[in-house]
């Protein structure tokens, strides 16, 4: 898989950085999707120990990102930023193949 189906802002790479300091040195922020949430689709992430031989691994200093090969077919092009505003701060997945999203941005439909 190419890394650069996938990328990561310096932004959410530093934020990845500061939660996995108080983890395993081995841990991982993994991104995937799954069916669910109000548009069809929803982004799911968490704090895993380690990749498996199949992810794609995007590595930032301090912080890794992986992502499946099933979630990769939904995220490919797309951008993982994090965004603190007014709302609230949170990850951010800017997807060019999401047709519709809702208020939260946290799902998506195809």
């Amino acid at each position: 898989m190419d890394a650069s189906t996938f990328t990561v802002s310096d932004r959410a790479a530093a934020r990845i950085s500061q939660i996995l300091k108080g983890e395993n040195e081995a841990s991982v922020l993994r991104v995937s999707v799954e069916g669910g949430g109000c548009s069809g689709f929803q982004y799911r992430f968490e704090i895993e120990r380690g990749a498996t031989p199949e992810d794609l691994v995007i590595e930032h200093p301090g912080a890794t990102v992986v992502i499946d090969p099933v979630s990769l077919q939904y995220l490919a092009g797309s951008k993982l930023d994090f965004v603190d505003d007014l709302i609230g701060a949170a990850f951010q997945v800017v997807n060019p193949n999401a047709t519709a999203s809702c208020g939260c941005g946290t799902s998506f439909a195809l």
